[in-house]
């Protein structure tokens, strides 16, 4: 049996696909990338915002629109989990719904000849899913710590999709990555809905770094209260953690910080970032932020805006409020424009572009190791450094005349810099 598995979301909703891949390839099934080939077409979902929601359902339709009566078609994940009765009554063409505790009923309903829907409840423990398969040839991996989340930030839907937080075994976490290693992976993205809310995390990380044949760990999504001395010494001496941290602070203002139930403020922001750079002075640091939300008013957004300035941050998005249902902030008061969103966006990535830009032009004339990622014309290759993340940060364009192979380290001496990329030449 042949079957068509398509991903969207985050890191997370990776593992998961990745873990359906080792399921199905240990029970004989063929995993192809042509849907009008597949006997069974899967969509493994994101239900986060309005923007991902909108991603899921365009790529169900269509592979409805291409399905045949000999055809299975499957949606999976968090548009599953969280509206499965609406999808199930809206979309017939789909023959089972699962969410995100049921992957391990997956095998059944691509054998059954019932249309089904499946979203059972979050676990009080995290329960493990077979083992994961990546797709061949990667070299970099997200390894997923826990599931779930336990902060109940106000514009957030994760819990009430997702659950409340699961941490995963230390040793099972550690077998996985050994795994990984032996498959080729050479990069791992340590990833959770709140990767600091792991116990033991530098412990993990300490152990992690003794994997051979991983080069590079990389820590993402990081809540900024609960960043410990004992993690930034961890960063610090371990060579094999990039010297990098994902950080998403979502606001400065105090008054928005409350609203949005984070518990980070800005006397603790300014102390964890100060921290951070003086124990680690190359460290660079990403964060997100959401401008428009219930209750930031121009005040609000101005503090915001002084802040990435004078911070200067490294890596930095910016997401316009999403007005989710089922969250406190839906119902809020003082609700803000989307026009007024979309400015305030604009505005806040205009500075970030200039930041970034002077960032760049002061690694002109200095040798960074360059992690290759793709050939992009005869000679030209794409790369990134410790400093930036897959798919959301900054390349590295350079020449070689030398063939290189995607999945290596080089040295790359940087030649010229712009807004969010450089061209170097290799070493």
């Amino acid at each position: 049996m042949k079957v068509y598995l398509k991903t969207f979301g985050c890191d997370k909703n990776t593992c998961d696909s990745e873990f359906i891949r080792g399921d199905l390839l240990s029970r004989g099934l063929k995993l192809i990338d042509d849907p009008f080939k597949a006997d069974v077409m899967i969509v493994n979902t994101c239900g986060f915002i309005k923007d991902a929601k909108v991603q899921s359902i365009e790529a169900i339709l269509e592979l409805g629109s291409i399905k045949t009566d000999k055809q299975r078609l499957i949606v999976s994940g968090c548009l599953s989990q969280r509206y499965a009765k609406e999808l199930f009554k809206e979309m017939p063409e789909v023959d089972a719904f699962l969410g995100v505790n049921d992957y391990d009923k997956l095998f059944d309903f691509i054998n059954s000849d019932k249309r089904e829907l499946i979203n059972s409840k979050a676990p009080r423990c995290y329960e493990e899913y077979g083992r994961r398969a990546p797709v061949k040839g990667e070299w970099t991996a997200p390894l997923k710590i826990s599931d779930g989340c336990k902060n109940v930030c106000s514009y957030c839907a994760i819990p009430y999709i997702r659950g409340g937080y699961r941490s995963r075994d230390f040793d099972t976490i550690v077998k996985e990555a050994e795994e990984l290693a032996k498959q080729g992976i050479k990069e791992l993205l340590i990833v959770g809905q709140d990767v600091t809310a792991y116990e033991d995390l530098p412990k993990l990380l300490r152990r992690l770094c003794k994997i051979d044949g991983i080069h590079w760990i990389r820590i993402m999504y990081c809540y900024e209260d609960e960043i410990s001395d004992e993690l930034i010494q961890t960063i610090k001496a371990e060579d094999k953690i990039v010297k990098y941290i994902d950080i998403p602070l979502q606001h400065y203002s105090d008054k928005v910080l409350k609203l949005m139930h984070r518990k980070s403020t800005q006397a603790s922001i300014n102390k964890t970032i100060s921290k951070l750079r003086k124990e680690i002075p190359d460290i660079r640091i990403r964060t997100t932020f959401i401008v428009g939300f219930p209750g930031e008013y121009k005040e609000d957004f101005k503090l915001l805006y002084d802040f990435v300035d004078d911070t200067k941050f490294d890596r930095l998005g910016v997401f316009t409020y999403s007005k989710e249902e089922g969250t406190r902030a839906a119902k809020m008061p003082s609700q803000v424009k989307e026009d007024a969103k979309l400015r305030r966006q604009d505005k806040i990535m205009e500075l970030q572009r200039a930041i970034s830009l002077r960032h760049n032009e002061e690694l002109v004339g200095k040798t960074l190791e360059v992690l290759v990622e793709e050939l992009d014309s005869p000679g030209v290759y794409i790369g990134r450094t410790e400093y930036d993340a897959p798919d959301i940060d900054n390349a590295v364009i350079f020449s070689s005349k030398k063939k290189l192979k995607p999945g290596s380290f080089v040295k790359v001496k940087i030649t010229d810099a712009f807004d969010y990329d450089l061209n170097g030449e290799l070493v």
